[in-house]
């Protein structure tokens, strides 16, 4: 990963997007956590990712904006704008202001659309193509790096002095972003403006994603498991109570997944190299299927944390590949909009599936909920095999999106 650092700006850039991460990281979890502290239910804070998946919906929308704008004013005034979004949370203070956390969350899920997308543009402005997979796995790495302490250092501080003070932490990480991105010396491309239908300008991504079969199949395939994996938003509360563990203990697992996360980081661009990224895409499934199956079959504590070090290993694989993916094989000029049509592909059946798990963990034990997950991520796997038989596990040669714009 040392090659994508020697790039001019991306050593700035790391650093100020480290700093919006680790915000994320201590108020991720306190959103949910909040509210299960004041409601006491397991689904109303599952329900909290819920909101913050419900703007995918609408992701083709803001992608054809962002493509219309250069990428480094978009993100300078992104990150100002998330500093804003979370000042709201200082007037939670009981059950009835509830809603202001999942207003917080739905604006929050904004910014999780539009800054990604942005950087998707940024980053193809940035670096050279051949270290795009090293970029994205250091800022992947550094992401799930504070899975450590991040998920543990929110509960702490939202149990000590509560979340009004989590959310000041995150609103100062994200203005430490905005100020990084600001000092970059990049001289952008001027956005292509041609006069379009807004209709066949806003579904341009996606008719570009239809005719990429690569790109295709590896979204359908995580789109499938995507169905599910929403379930383990409520079921991880679920899992607190079976062995009788206060709500904190949630910040205990998600350091857990984050040695793992760390780990899959640091070797997936050469695993990505090896296999390549749909390749990349279908072993981390794969690790991800199996370690469902564990805590489905295995009901012991000390099993299920195991289990979630695998869970975490397979997350920034699937992240690194699929970022890396999309970069080298769409044109900068549709880089928004692919991005946010990726994100109404796989959010639509992201809230479905936060919503069906918040059901779910009501009427079954956990184990049975982890054992649907587990049979169709591996059916997802399936899916992706067969559907890229011979083209699975070949490297091709970088850089063969097709540049027409549609």
């Amino acid at each position: 990963m040392r090659e994508a650092f020697a790039a001019p700006g991306f050593r700035r850039l790391f650093i100020g997007l480290s700093a919006s991460m680790f915000g994320d990281s201590l108020m991720l979890i306190v959103l949910s956590m909040w509210v299960k502290a004041l409601t006491h239910s397991n689904g109303r804070a599952g329900l909290t990712f819920f909101w913050m998946v419900v703007p995918a919906l609408f992701a083709p929308v803001f992608g054809m904006f962002v493509d219309r704008v250069r990428r480094r004013p978009l993100l300078i005034w992104g990150n100002i704008a998330s500093a804003a979004i979370v000042l709201p949370l200082l007037f939670v203070h009981d059950a009835g202001d509830v809603w202001i956390i999942y207003f917080v969350a739905l604006l929050y899920g904004v910014s999780f659309i539009v800054i990604p997308a942005g950087l998707n543009g940024l980053l193809k402005e940035l670096i050279p193509e051949d270290l795009l997979v090293e970029a994205n796995a250091s800022l992947s790495t550094i992401k799930e790096s504070f899975r450590l302490i991040g998920p543990l250092a929110g509960a702490g501080l939202f149990a000590a002095v509560g979340g009004g003070a989590v959310a000041i932490v995150d609103a100062a990480s994200f203005l430490v972003a905005a100020a990084a991105v600001a000092n970059l010396k990049l001289s952008e491309v001027k956005p292509d403006r041609r006069n379009q239908h807004w209709r066949a300008e806003m579904s341009a991504g996606a008719r570009h994603i239809v005719r990429e079969p690569i790109l295709k199949h590896v979204l359908v395939a995580l789109a499938l498991t995507i169905f599910v994996i929403g379930f383990m938003e409520s079921a991880v509360y679920a899992i607190l109570d079976a062995f009788h563990k206060p709500v904190e203990f949630v910040g205990v697992i998600v350091t857990v997944q984050g040695v793992g996360a760390i780990a899959g980081g640091l070797t997936s661009s050469r695993l990505i190299r090896r296999l390549s990224e749909a390749g990349g895409i279908a072993v981390g499934l794969g690790v991800m299927a199996a370690s469902m199956a564990v805590v489905a079959g295995v009901p012991v504590l000390w099993v299920v944390l195991v289990a979630t070090v695998l869970l975490g290993y397979s997350l920034p694989l699937l992240i690194i590949a699929a970022n890396t993916l999309i970069q080298v094989r769409t044109p900068n000029a549709l880089m928004g909009r692919v991005s946010t049509a990726t994100e109404l592909l796989l959010g639509v059946p992201q809230a479905v599936s936060i919503a069906l798990g918040a059901l779910l963990v009501t009427l079954i034990n956990y184990q049975w909920v982890y054992a649907l997950m587990a049979v169709a991520t591996s059916a997802s796997v399936v899916y992706l095999t067969i559907a890229l038989r011979g083209r699975l596990f070949t490297p091709e040669q970088q850089g063969q999106a097709a540049l027409a714009d549609t």
